[in-house]
């Protein structure tokens, strides 16, 4: 059985933290919440803890894995180079929601990067995050800990849904804040690309690097390693089938009525995910109606969205409808980029 070690998230205590360290060292894995969301951990360097997490995540071994570090000066011994653009980076943004892509040093097994020439890396925020990294003083490969192309876990209970028995520890830490994977850019190449969208928008790293080239980064089918986590064109989707409905707010939500009370008239059971905004118009339907938020709070749409798809799962329904989310805020544009993959056929 998997253990669950609650934990403050703020001050997490120091015997919880060293039994996850201790279980690291030892080849296990260990759940822990970032800001992001929860990741499952591993002794990067340790190439068998590393193929446990695949195993428990049933993951493909050609998608790489990230890193996890304390601090800056901890980057040093797992890449080739560590460039200017990537300092700049990392003195504005870490810790926190960004992963850079990097040349790796030999000393990073091939398991972690999918046998590529470079690895992600990044240094998270959150004080669980932080105080295991630090007490563990080793680097952590974490992807997010659930079954692969799932909706990543945002609280401890999503995690033992997924993993309950396939890992060793959960450090239960509340729910994380930001909600969405963090944004992951490539600096081993030029131009720098992102590759995938998250709460740093392509602005703000322009701001600091300023050949940043925007990508969608979906892939159909990929037989070779991947630049990135999260790039296959379906992921992180529900097990309910999900329609996506795009484009101005007001007509997407009239075609969304028009679908949902034509699986209605069939006999189907149907639930949607709605923004508060729209729940007046939705009212009317006999559906499920479960709420993201307020549309002009992309935030707040963010923490709640992984939950509500796995909630949405949970109601057993026929279909799921939803959507999309406007507007240019940096997380409404990471918002749009999960909920597409997670409608793709």
């Amino acid at each position: 059985m998997t253990e669950v070690l609650r934990v403050d998230p703020e001050n997490p205590d120091a015997e919880s933290i060293a039994r996850a360290a201790d279980c690291l060292h030892a080849g296990g894995l260990v759940a822990f919440p970032t800001e992001t969301v929860y990741g499952l951990g591993a002794h990067a360097l340790d190439p068998r803890a590393v193929q446990r997490i695949f195993a428990a995540k049933e993951r493909p071994p050609n998608d790489p894995l990230i890193i996890h570090v304390a601090s800056v000066d901890d980057v040093a011994p797992l890449v080739a180079e560590f460039p200017q653009a990537a300092r700049a980076l990392a003195n504005r943004f870490w810790p926190g929601p960004l992963t850079m892509v990097l040349r790796r040093s030999e000393r990073v097994p091939a398991e972690v990067t999918a046998g590529l020439e470079t690895v992600a890396i990044r240094v998270p925020s959150h004080p669980v995050a932080r105080s295991l990294l630090q007490h563990a003083r080793i680097p952590v490969a974490a992807p997010s800990a659930n079954r692969f192309s799932r909706p990543s876990p945002t609280r401890a209970a999503h995690v033992l849904a997924d993993l309950d028995g396939r890992i060793d520890i959960i450090l239960d830490g509340g729910p994380t804040t930001v909600g969405l994977e963090s944004t992951v850019v490539d600096l081993a190449h030029r131009p720098s690309t992102v590759l995938r969208p998250g709460a740093i928008d392509a602005a703000a790293l322009d701001a600091v690097v300023s050949d940043m080239l925007i990508v969608s980064g979906a892939v159909e089918r990929a037989t070779e390693g991947m630049p990135s986590p999260g790039m296959l064109a379906k992921h992180y989707a529900p097990s309910t089938p999900l329609k996506l409905f795009e484009g101005e707010p007001a007509v997407a939500l009239d075609e969304l009525l028009r679908h949902a009370r034509r699986h209605l008239d069939q006999g189907q059971s149907v639930v949607v995910l709605a923004f508060s905004g729209d729940l007046e118009s939705l009212r009317t339907l006999r559906a499920r109606l479960i709420t993201l938020g307020d549309e002009r709070d992309p935030p707040s749409v963010a923490s709640r969205l992984y939950a509500a798809l796995r909630e949405s799962d949970e109601l057993g329904a026929d279909i799921l409808l939803v959507r999309n989310i406007t507007g240019d805020h940096p997380l409404s544009t990471a918002i749009r980029d999960r909920l597409r993959r997670a409608a793709a056929l």
